[in-house]
């Protein structure tokens, strides 16, 4: 929101400097994000022509001695060379001197020849001051303009320019009047009451409106007010308009028009004028029908669906409600009669329809955050009064339709909230006074009061928002620091155990040499398909980008994608990973916590790149579904999962290759996660070269620990007795896997086996054909006293016996 110091100062008395405006603007909450001091025009002074003769070597070209006043040049005149068709001996201008930087053309002066005459200087045109458009000559001012000084002082360009970031729920301060409303309320100057427009009325208004919404409709156009306007001559806006709507941004097009953009900023009401010759039968505000076209005013033509509001009349649409008129009722220089559009629109339906056609105008950044409904009709007469003293003519009669006027919010409010909310110790008679001051009405004598909420600060609901009000006022500065007190006991975990598992699986990735990165939460439909997403239901209605239009089901696709553009730039042995949501379905069950990485090229934990020990080819050892899987093993030991329930199963989804991937179980049905190479296919249709190990682990599929009864941890028991290991060699069939092999082995003496490690897998023909060897080490730890002989001839029966029974093995010969 920009606005000059002057305008500002239209509707507030006050002394104080800028510097002072700003630092109060940010202290209640208007944060001040840049200021413009105009200290570009500073150098431009006042000089005139005082002989021009033509110059000796070019037709175009004059060259002109420039009075430039006394403390220019010891008072002596400067020569300038001039092309502009306007400069003659008299003429008195705007002049910049060698070393003035000229905004218009990106240019810093100095003195140079121009066909061989020196020039000191140049005499300006209004578009080079960026003043205007204008560049048919230069700036010509009246005889009496006094010589040698300021211009941007004489021609008003001096006016600071002050820019404020302004929150969406501050709609009262999309106007520069609210603005002085708010600075005057905290005690920076008195506000400046306006004075109610003047006019006469001639007649009636002869176009008829209706609102025509099915009743569950009525709130989409809660009132529309409108007059006709007849014998109005459209040209250009007065120039103190003009200078201002420039000031903030604005190109001035013609008094018609100037009038809406003027009254949009000077008091938050959007406006607009028809021009009421083009407009044909009566005025009707409704839905507009779907596959309904119009051309707008930014010479684009929009496709209008049902969700959209409209002013149509026989013609059929002539403007989007609320966010912008058409090229066919537009007011032009031939316009002569107009009628003037003062409407409410649903803030929630401006919102939808401007994102929905893409339009950002001033109405829809006003409408969408809510206008004040009390100042529609207000509105209305103001700028008829600006036409009538800009284009002339006579007013008809206004008409008000549908507006049933507006119902203030009563909110109980404790004065104490205060202290409770911000630990400010304010008075109820200052809390009292600076709501007041604000608009707002209060009512009561206790503790409790009634306040009543005024007609433009629609964001204020509740007694949080009352409290907003004091403190802001108040001073937020005022609010001194508390140190939090001090806990009596050992604090209870404030982490969640997901929060906590997170951080965990960031950690340990992290030191496993992975690098973190954070991919969008959006991906292309084709790639959400690979990874078993594409479903209507995770689709983005109003997708940021055509290739982003599907909710992620994995995190593997925007870690492929940047390992892409990582080898694209030559970095091609990477290993990154994520930990985020991931996304099944639309319901609260359906988001899921994962942490997800890759490795690609010879990023192995070992380490990336070539290696001298490679005697052949002299590269790194590749990326395989073994490092995948010792990294997902890593996330779940990292995250304190009891590693001794995990179970690994052959294969994984179809984007992995189907040899060379697994599935992490706890037990038949809850799935941890997944890991292994990626298929060639899905690589392929991801225009993905390279190796690829990757996995993925659902942090939230993992079982809550069991809570312990003490945090102390338990004793430490070491045997007396020696360690002894066993080894095993079974034949079992070749689709039998060795975690069963080594489960059942453990199974045989749960107490004294405390592991079983494979160390060997034998396939040939003395095996048998569709055979396997798998040989196991068994470590076996006594604790209550050193074993015999028979009892490992013992252990090892129920070994052999538990790994026959379960796998259907025997033992190699």
């Amino acid at each position: 929101m920009k606005f000059t110091l002057s305008w500002l100062k239209d509707h507030l008395e006050t002394e104080a400097t800028l510097e002072e405006i700003c630092a109060r603007l940010t202290t209640i909450g208007l944060e001040v994000e840049e200021v413009d001091d105009k200290a570009t025009y500073k150098p431009f002074t006042i000089a005139k022509v005082i002989d021009a003769k033509q110059h000796p070597d070019a037709d175009r070209l004059k060259v002109l001695t420039v009075d430039a006043g006394p403390a220019v040049n010891g008072g002596k005149p400067l020569q300038i060379v001039c092309g502009a068709p306007n400069a003659r001996k008299g003429l008195v201008g705007a002049l910049a001197r060698p070393g003035t930087y000229v905004p218009g053309i990106d240019v810093t002066l100095s003195v140079g020849k121009i066909r061989g005459v020196e020039s000191h200087g140049m005499m300006c045109s209004e578009k080079e001051l960026n003043i205007s458009d204008d560049h048919d000559g230069i700036i010509d001012l009246p005889e009496d303009a006094p010589v040698g000084t300021s211009y941007a002082e004489y021609a008003g360009l001096d006016d600071p320019v002050i820019e404020i970031n302004l929150t969406p729920n501050r709609p009262d301060c999309t106007s520069i009047f609210g603005i002085a409303r708010d600075l005057a309320a905290s005690g920076l100057g008195t506000l400046k009451t306006q004075e109610a427009p003047s006019f006469k009325e001639a007649g009636e208004t002869p176009v008829t409106l209706s609102l025509d919404f099915a009743p569950e409709d009525k709130h989409l156009c809660p009132g529309f007010a409108y007059r006709l306007v007849k014998g109005v001559k459209n040209g250009p806006s007065p120039k103190w308009m003009q200078q201002r709507l420039l000031a903030i941004g604005l190109r001035p097009i013609n008094a018609l028009v100037d009038v809406t953009n003027y009254m949009t900023f000077d008091q938050g009401r959007p406006m607009h004028v028809f021009d009421a010759a083009k407009v044909k039968g009566a005025l009707s505000v409704r839905r507009a029908k779907a596959g309904e076209k119009i051309l707008a005013l930014d010479e684009r033509e929009y496709e209008l669906t049902e969700n959209n509001v409209v002013i149509a009349d026989e013609n059929g649409v002539e403007s989007i409600g609320g966010i912008m008129g058409g090229e066919h009722s537009g007011c032009d220089e031939n316009t002569t009669e107009v009628l003037i559009e003062s409407a409410l629109w649903d803030p929630m339906n401006i919102a939808r329809t401007g994102r929905d056609l893409g339009i950002i105008t001033d109405a829809r950044y006003r409408f969408e955050r809510g206008v004040d409904p009390e100042y529609m009709v207000p509105g209305l007469e103001r700028t008829t009064e600006l036409v009538l003293d800009m284009c002339g003519g006579e007013a008809r009669e206004k008409k008000v339709v549908g507006y049933k006027g507006y119902e203030p919010k009563v909110i109980e409010y404790p004065f104490s909230e205060v202290q409770r909310l911000t630990g400010l110790d304010v008075l109820a008679e200052e809390s009292r006074d600076i709501l007041t001051r604000l608009g707002f009405s209060v009512e009561g004598t206790g503790e409790i009061v009634s306040v009543s909420v005024p007609s433009w600060r629609p964001d204020v609901e509740g007694k949080a928002d009352l409290v907003e009000e004091v403190m802001r006022i108040h001073g937020v500065d005022a609010i001194k620091p508390v140190a939090l007190p001090a806990a009596g006991a050992v604090n209870a975990k404030i982490l969640t155990t997901l929060q906590i598992r997170s951080r965990s699986a960031r950690r340990e990735l992290a030191a496993r040499g992975m690098m973190e990165a954070v991919t969008w939460s959006f991906i292309p439909e084709a790639e959400a398909k690979l990874f078993g997403g594409g479903a209507h239901s995770l689709k983005l209605s109003n997708p940021i980008a055509a290739d982003m239009s599907d909710m992620r089901p994995s995190l593997l696709p925007g870690l492929l994608a940047a390992a892409k553009r990582n080898a694209a730039i030559g970095h091609g042995d990477v290993a990154l990973f994520e930990v985020a949501a991931t996304y099944e379905n639309d319901t609260p069950k359906g988001q899921r916590r994962v942490a997800g990485g890759l490795r690609r090229g010879s990023a192995t934990l070992s380490g990336s790149g070539r290696m001298w020990s490679n005697a052949e080819t002299g590269a790194g050892r590749a990326v395989g579904v073994f490092d995948a899987k010792a990294d997902a093993l890593a996330v779940l030991e990292a995250c304190g999962l009891p590693m001794g329930n995990v179970q690994i199963v052959a294969g994984g989804p179809d984007w992995y290759h189907p040899g060379r991937s697994g599935t992490i179980k706890m037990g038949p049905k809850i799935v941890l996660g997944y890991f292994g190479e990626f298929h060639p296919k899905v690589l392929e249709a991801l225009d993905v070269s390279g190796k690829f190990a990757g996995f993925e682990v659902f942090i939230d599929a993992m079982p809550e620990p069991k809570k312990k009864a003490t945090r102390t941890k338990a004793a430490l028991t070491l045997s007396p007795f020696q360690a002894v290991s066993r080894d095993f060699a079974f034949v079992v069939d070749r689709d039998v896997e060795a975690s069963a092999i080594e489960r059942a082995a453990a199974g045989a003496d749960r107490k004294l086996i405390t592991g079983v490690t494979v160390f060997d897998v034998f396939e040939g023909a003395s095996v048998g054909e569709d055979k396997k060897s798998v040989a196991i080490e068994v470590a076996i730890q006594p604790t209550e006293r050193t074993l015999t002989d028979d009892d490992f001839e013992a252990l090892m029966k129920k070994v052999i016996a538990n790994v026959e029974k379960s796998t259907g093995g025997v033992i190699r010969g």
